[in-house]
């Protein structure tokens, strides 16, 4: 056997074992019962019936063989390790669309969410509200939830129809509202039913997650640039 023949034994035979080794250490006692020692005689078997395969390949086309043998190596190391942390996937899942799109925000323990800080400076959650899809602008200086006349529209509601007896003085001057009341307000793992709002008279760029919403939370901060909600 040429000499590119015995170093794709001894990459594959080093890989092999390395393999072993990390399954032993993740899973402990996995080869205690007579069945798994069974299962990995037939695996070494396998392997080994394969290996003299390739090799056999290998004599032929060396380079060739023993780049396709380290790219499939590599491949079968990488689905071992993702399966072995499969259960930290949500996490990191989370974490990735929280970055890509920050007003869907990133769980950061039981009952909580955080949000960064936009371009803009300021927060924005996305939340289904009565199991529609509405991008809020999270005021704590609303004294309520208040919908824009399109979000109002978007979850049922008929702006031309509602009764507007409310005035606010905002810093555009002062406003009229028409009081609603929302089933139920989702926001990851934070949830509220019966949620006291209201829809504005005139246009507004963004819904207001208000107080009505972030009073009845535990608690909510902002600190390094992220906005974080507690149920």
């Amino acid at each position: 056997m040429r000499r590119p023949g015995w170093i794709l034994f001894a990459l594959a035979g080093a890989a092999f074992l390395a393999l072993v080794v990390f399954l032993v250490d993740r899973f402990p006692g996995a080869l205690d019962d007579t069945t798994s020692q069974a299962r990995l005689v037939y695996l070494l078997l396998l392997l080994t019936v394969l290996g003299g395969s390739v090799l056999l390949h290998a004599r032929a086309r060396p380079g060739t063989t023993l780049r396709h043998a380290a790219v499939w190596i590599a491949i079968g190391m990488g689905l071992v390790i993702v399966y072995s942390y499969r259960d930290l996937l949500p996490e990191l899942q989370s974490r990735l669309m929280g970055e890509l799109m920050p007003q869907r925000g990133v769980a950061v323990g039981d009952g909580a969410i955080s949000f960064r800080a936009r371009d803009d400076g300021h927060f924005h959650a996305e939340a289904m509200v009565d199991g529609v899809a509405v991008l809020f602008l999270v005021d704590t200086g609303a004294s309520e939830v208040v919908l824009s006349p399109d979000d109002a529209r978007r979850l049922g509601f008929d702006p031309d129809r509602l009764a507007y007896t409310q005035v606010f003085h905002t810093a555009n001057g002062t406003v009229r509202g028409a009081p609603v009341r929302l089933g139920e307000i989702v926001i990851g793992p934070i949830r509220l039913a019966n949620v006291r709002a209201s829809v504005n008279e005139a246009p507004m760029p963004r819904s207001l997650l208000g107080m009505t919403f972030l009073g009845r939370l535990s608690g909510y901060e902002v600190s390094g640039g992220e906005l974080t909600l507690r149920r």
